[in-house]
């Protein structure tokens, strides 16, 4: 990945982040943006959203991110000058879950539990 993409992906996703913050504070605050991938053309961009819940509260804050996608990507149109303003595809990131079962497995390893002496 170029320079140039890195640096397009990171003002991206704070520029969502800070959209989120001013403007949809009080449904946003369980989201966080944990990654935004745009093409190098600039015509596509995945945004990564991690929510705390479950899957159930992070399907329902998904798909009302879903539903404020025009609003969000016009914001961004006027605060980002770019050759094209790439349209987002928002998916849930299961990253922050999965790791939280590493640490839990591997903590679960190092000290294993006790198993109860039985007569049998």
């Amino acid at each position: 990945m170029s320079n140039r993409t890195l640096r397009v992906n990171e003002l991206v996703q704070r520029e969502l982040s800070a959209i989120l913050r001013q403007h949809y504070q009080s449904e946003s605050v369980a989201m966080t943006i944990t990654e935004v991938r745009i093409s190098p053309d600039l015509r596509d961009g995945r945004v990564f959203v991690s929510v705390i819940g479950t899957e159930e509260f992070g399907a329902q804050k998904l798909a009302w991110l879903r539903s404020r996608a025009g609003a969000i990507r016009e914001e961004i149109g006027r605060r980002i000058v770019l050759k094209y303003l790439p349209r987002f595809d928002y998916v849930l990131d299961h990253s922050a879950a999965r790791g939280a079962r590493i640490l839990q497995v591997l903590d679960e390893i190092e000290h294993p539990r006790e198993k109860p002496e039985g007569g049998g």
